[in-house]
């Protein structure tokens, strides 16, 4: 009977986990590293598009998103050779499946993403990495040593050892908050990051905030290439918009 019961109190204790993961606040930060490349030369609608969370995501539950947990999605539509329209459908931590709806707000390189890395000081190469100053995408400095993020407003973020935190600030067509005014694990991008980063060319057409809710659409002047390595700095749609994502 004692077993029966602490099996009862396990899979409720792991239901209510689950329940309050899926339950992801509006405009929760959520930065992903895509293993996947997008060419719009050969994309198909239905090819799967997959990548990992770079930095883990703590909720106000209590839940933590682990970092390296896997995301996936879809190529939903595709005019070759410049537009490719896709959708992120759901996060996999551990046996725990989070049904996603979420919008764009950056996207950066490979390149851009490995300079996040990178101290911008060549003699810092000989310190220890946590001892680093590195630049953000999208401007904002990290002084790892010092445990703080900086730029033009001041202190804007802080290091600890983990990743890099911050609240989101209004950058380029993107709005402060994104419906969310808490702490949120920023990677490598910048608290005003907005648009394509080192992708010449592109742009973000259809952030995926607005109807069709989910949906994000990059537009090229030129073939339309987005290799596996990009930095995606995705953030989790209100339940209001979630909930005409189908319609």
């Amino acid at each position: 009977m004692n077993v029966f019961r602490f099996t009862l109190a396990a899979i409720f204790l792991c239901s209510a986990m689950t329940m309050a993961a899926q339950s992801l606040p509006p405009g929760t930060a959520l930065p992903v590293e895509m293993g996947s490349s997008l060419n719009a030369k050969n994309a198909k609608p239905g090819q799967k598009i997959e990548g990992k969370l770079m930095q883990e995501v703590q909720l106000p539950s209590g839940v933590v998103l682990k970092k390296g947990s896997h995301v996936t999605g879809q190529v939903v539509s595709v005019q070759r050779p410049s537009r490719i329209t896709v959708k992120f459908t759901q996060l996999q931590d551990g046996h725990q499946v989070i049904p996603l709806n979420v919008s764009l707000r950056a996207l950066a390189d490979s390149e851009n993403v490995f300079n996040a890395g990178v101290p911008i000081d060549a003699n810092s190469t000989y310190d220890p990495s946590n001892e680093y100053t590195t630049k953000q995408v999208g401007g904002d400095v990290v002084f790892r040593g010092r445990g703080y993020v900086a730029s033009d407003a001041g202190k804007v973020g802080r290091w600890d050892g983990t990743g890099v935190w911050g609240m989101l600030a209004e950058g380029g067509d993107c709005p402060a908050s994104d419906d969310n005014r808490t702490e949120q694990a920023l990677w490598i991008f910048s608290t005003t990051a907005c648009g394509v980063y080192g992708i010449e060319g592109a742009r973000i057409a259809h952030a995926g905030r607005t109807p069709p809710v989910g949906q994000i659409t990059l537009q090229s002047d030129k073939d339309l290439l987005v290799r596996g390595g990009s930095g995606w700095f995705l953030l989790v749609n209100s339940s209001t918009n979630a909930a005409g994502a189908g319609q």
